[in-house]
């Protein structure tokens, strides 16, 4: 798909796919970041999937757990986690956040989702993507040069594999499938795979045509410069002859909630700045400001870092400005909290935000 397949938007397309009045589900998202190396690697996933636990009975949404393949993450199975989470917890949603599917063999990453599936009784869910860093591709032995049309091609197989028990499939990428059953299949029919995008038009575009929920990461900036990029999405489903109902958006974003403003910043602040900061060394950005970082917590800015209540309301501005929204997840690793903390954010989460945030 070239750019000039894509239409104009404007800030009006695709106002009647909203599911107005629709419950936004809440969650938290994490990479299982260990960046202190104060307690063990062990340790770290343990804590992991308490924190899963208490989501669960703090009547949160759903759990997303990323992959990533750096020294810094503990996440590049996240299927694993999820798997012990789904043990211990009773309705809570399990899903990857998102996978890697172009370093990936499809058939794997469907067959241990479906195995989740199972094991949760029906609540686990994937969110595929091309990852935010670059280490999976020589791990695996593909080319960067590749990275566009290893996904098209592996999210084309994956979608044939949720769709059928024997699939017949060729590409470029991996040895063709001529008719094999691909076991065990799923509880839920069809299985929810959700397509995580970054800013690109033609992630969005896909998306639409595909007729696949849409997960945005918002990491930064004004959310509402996506709202053409949503429009887009929808206009594409439209198109493609999707139902409104089907063509979901939800939004992953930094955020963490204390009892009161001051400590929210106090928490959230200093680890978010040392890990961005630390993250833009390799990209070439400049080290982060508390200026920069006050900007994102205003009233457009992307950032949900607060009290409840100022949480739950920004919540709601997110969800006005891109159409409305399904789903909204937290991502608080990045700040390197304590325990403590992230476990008493997670109950705040779901006893206080939850609960002030009106549909």
């Amino acid at each position: 798909m070239s750019m000039t397949d894509l239409p104009k938007t404007n800030e009006k397309a695709g106002a009647g796919n909203r599911a107005s009045g629709s419950k936004i589900e809440i969650g938290v998202d994490s990479f299982a970041a260990q960046f202190s190396g104060q307690i063990s690697s062990s340790e770290s996933v343990r804590r992991l999937v308490q924190r899963i636990v208490l989501a669960d009975q703090a009547g949160l949404d759903v759990f997303g757990v990323g992959e990533h393949h750096r020294k810094e993450y503990l996440d590049s199975a996240p299927a694993v986690i999820l798997g012990a989470a789904a043990a211990q917890t009773q309705r809570i949603r399990l899903t990857s956040a998102v996978t890697v599917l172009s370093a990936a063999d499809p058939v794997r990453v469907f067959q241990n989702f479906a195995t989740l599936d199972l094991l949760s009784q029906g609540r686990a869910e994937m969110v595929v993507g091309r990852g935010s860093f670059i280490e999976s591709f020589p791990l695996f032995g593909y080319k960067l040069e590749d990275y566009d049309d290893v996904f098209a091609e592996k999210l084309d197989l994956l979608l044939n594999l949720r769709d059928n028990e024997f699939v017949h499939w060729s590409g470029k990428y991996r040895p063709a499938l001529t008719g094999q059953g691909v076991y065990p299949r799923p509880m839920q029919n069809p299985f929810p795979i959700w397509l995580g995008v970054g800013g690109t038009p033609e992630s969005f575009a896909r998306a639409g045509m595909l007729g696949l929920p849409l997960m945005i990461a918002i990491i930064g900036g004004e959310t509402r410069r996506f709202r053409p990029l949503v429009d887009l999405y929808r206009e594409f489903g439209h198109r493609a002859g999707h139902a409104p109902e089907k063509l979901k958006v939800g939004v992953h974003a930094l955020g963490y909630v204390a009892e009161t403003t001051q400590q929210a910043i106090d928490d959230f602040f200093p680890g978010y700045a040392k890990t961005f900061t630390r993250i833009g060394r390799e990209r070439g950005w400049s080290p982060v400001t508390r200026a920069q970082f006050d900007a994102q917590r205003g009233e457009h800015g992307a950032f949900l870092v607060g009290n409840p209540v100022e949480v739950a309301e920004k919540i709601l501005r997110h969800s006005q400005v891109l159409g409305g929204i399904s789903r909204l997840t937290f991502q608080m690793d990045v700040a390197d909290l304590p325990q403590e903390k992230l476990l008493r954010a997670i109950e705040l989460l779901g006893k206080e935000v939850l609960s002030d945030k009106s549909n």
